[in-house]
């Protein structure tokens, strides 16, 4: 995942910060980065976490 984190919890950890901190939407964020929205998406869907648009950040 282009130098993403691999491990669920650091994911997480990665990704809400930078939508908390950076991006006003996850597809923002992607776009930015260069990464695979449905990957992050199935990546933490799989340890248990979905994504909020209103709150912008996996919970």
């Amino acid at each position: 995942m282009n130098g993403l984190p691999q491990d669920p919890i650091i994911l997480l950890s990665y990704v809400n910060t930078q939508l908390r901190d950076n991006y006003p939407s996850l597809q923002e964020m992607c776009d930015s980065m260069g990464v695979d929205e449905e990957e992050i998406r199935q990546k933490l869907v799989q340890a248990g976490f979905e994504y909020s648009k209103e709150q912008n950040r996996f919970f």
